[in-house]
């Protein structure tokens, strides 16, 4: 398995319940979170669509940028996802359309 350190972010619906998180695989981190896997925060609010992600060189520097989108608000945390996805698509399947 090839380790890829990502931060991404994931919605339950537009606008609605957001999660920040971090992995070194992202496509298999989101398929847990989709059949809940693990029961936490993201199985008790159904927040399985990928909404935004940034790739890393290092898992270091994705979780200092984890740790940055966790402390901002919700507000810069939509704005981001916003730029990058207005439309809240899952992204999800565009990433395992690609492998």
């Amino acid at each position: 398995m090839k380790k890829e350190p990502a931060v991404y972010i994931l919605a339950n619906r537009q606008r609605g319940v957001l999660y920040v998180g971090v992995t070194s695989n992202l496509i298999q981190r989101v398929w847990q979170h989709k059949h809940k896997i693990y029961k936490g925060f993201t199985a008790k609010y159904n927040v399985d669509q990928l909404v935004y992600y940034e790739f890393y060189a290092s898992m270091i520097d994705a979780i200092r940028r984890e740790k940055q989108l966790k402390h901002g608000s919700r507000v810069s945390k939509i704005e981001l996802i916003e730029r990058m996805n207005s439309e809240w698509r899952d992204l999800y399947f565009i990433l395992t359309s690609l492998e």
